[in-house]
This record gives C-alpha cells, structure tokens and sequence, in this order.
C-alpha cells in the first residue's frame, strides 16, 4: 500500500521553507518509492514565506537532493510552478538541473487517457483578484497550522495520533467546503476546454479523486496536513496515496512484531 514503483507520481503544496512543511514524511515517501515520472504539481517552494525569512530544517534539504538524485538516475521530473513558487514562471519551458519547468502539462496514461496537470490557482478567485486578502488568508492558516504542532504534541503524549486543527476549520466552515466544490467545477470546465478527460491539480490543500461529470478530477492533496500524492500504476489506473496511513500501518505491523517477540521471551 502506497510503497514500491509507479508509472507516475504526482506531488503538490509541500511549502518548503515553511514550519508546517512535513518534509520528513515526504522524504520517508521518496525513499520508499520510484517513479518513471514525477510531476511537481506547485507550490513546491514557499516564496511568499521565505520572503519573511526561511524556516529550512535539514528535512527540506534532502527532499531537494532526493528529487535531483531521482533525475539523476533516470526519473523524468516536470515542475509546474504555483502561486508559491510563480517566481519561477518565467522559466518554464527551460530545465534546471534536468527538472523541467513548465506552466501546464498534458499527461497520458498507460491506458492512454489524456489528463490536465496544472497547480489551479488561476481558477481561484481569492488569489486572482484580491491578493491582498490570499495573503490576509496565508497568515490565518499560518497560524491554524502553527496550532498544530503543541495539539499535536500533547495528542502523543496521551498516545493519540496525528489531528490537523487546520484541516479541521477548513472543512468545518461552509464558505470553505463551497469553494472547494467551486473550485472543482472550474477545473473540470478547464479539461472539457482542453478535451482531455481529467485534470490533475493541487493548490486548495483537499485530496480528491471524483468523476464530475464525465471529467475524472484528481487533487493531489498536500504535504502539509494530509501528506498525501497520486500514483499511476503500470495499467494506467490511478491511487489516492494517503502516507500517514501507511506510516501509521507500518508502526503497527513493528509494534505488533516487538509484542510478539517479547511474549516470545
């Protein structure tokens, strides 16, 4: 579940150069998987953080050294900048240490279906026409997030697992959960435009894989709260790879053995 080699990988919002990055996860995830290709689906880098000054543990490093080793060894690797990263939107159609940066992408599957990638931000009304106000918004889920590392800290000292106040709130207050359907609705607009039969993206931090209307839409979700990316297997079918779950599985498979191996004893 969620470990060995895929066709195609797809990762967005991992917000290196923020706090609430969990970019040990998303290493854990790295080494634990391989891909012919991976696409980077936006806001990889947190410009509009770093901006205020980087928070960059040793985690976030390795994450960047992996993904230019995976090149390395032959992994094809498509960055699509977000609204985090637009910095790097000048440069698409040109390679960085053999990642290729572009604004879009059109990818086939195995079975030959024809999916959209793009991050989504230009179908988010907040981040197109009051910037000011996405900012605004930045440091309220700044602080949500911040709120997760002390609640999360007591959770594990009463042996309770991983809790996302964040996610929470989002999902609690109707605007939120009426612009995530919104926000679905343009993107799978967008992929009838193309005539493509789905749409890949990130950008709103909400995992989804769902049929809307004939248009498959797939949200990679975020390395943020949920940790979460797509997999394409070899007969072009996708997964909704949710890496808490395996990680939490694996602790439990490594318990149980220790237990077992103790009444051995």
């Amino acid at each position: 579940m969620g470990m060995g080699h895929y066709r195609t990988l797809f990762i967005s919002d991992v917000h290196l150069g923020t706090r609430a990055s969990q970019a040990d996860q998303l290493l854990d995830f790295l080494r634990e998987t391989e891909a012919d290709t991976i696409y980077l689906v936006g806001d990889i880098i947190d410009f509009w953080r770093i901006r205020r000054g980087a928070i960059w543990p040793q985690a976030q490093n390795d994450v960047l050294q992996k993904l230019l080793r995976k090149v390395r060894k032959g992994t094809r690797i498509v960055f699509i900048p977000g609204n985090h990263d637009e910095g790097l939107r000048p440069y698409c159609g040109q390679h960085f240490g053999g990642i290729e940066l572009e604004h879009q992408a059109v990818h086939t599957t195995a079975d030959g279906k024809r999916y959209l990638v793009i991050h989504g931000d230009e179908f988010d009304v907040v981040v197109r026409y009051a910037r000011w106000l996405a900012f605004l918004g930045d440091r309220g889920y700044e602080l949500a997030l911040w709120m997760n590392h002390p609640l999360n800290f007591i959770r594990r000292r009463f042996g309770l697992g991983y809790w996302s106040l964040s996610a929470h709130l989002k999902l609690r207050v109707k605007t939120a959960v009426n612009f995530i359907g919104e926000f679905e609705k343009s993107l799978s607009d967008e992929a009838r435009r193309h005539e493509v039969d789905g749409v890949i993206c990130g950008h709103i931090h909400h995992a989804a894989s769902r049929d809307m209307e004939g248009v498959h839409y797939l949200n990679c979700g975020d390395w943020v709260e949920s940790c979460t990316a797509i997999g394409e297997r070899a007969d072009g079918s996708f997964e909704m790879i949710r890496w808490l779950d395996v990680v939490r599985e694996r602790e439990q498979k490594t318990a149980a053995k220790l237990a077992e191996a103790l009444q051995v004893a």
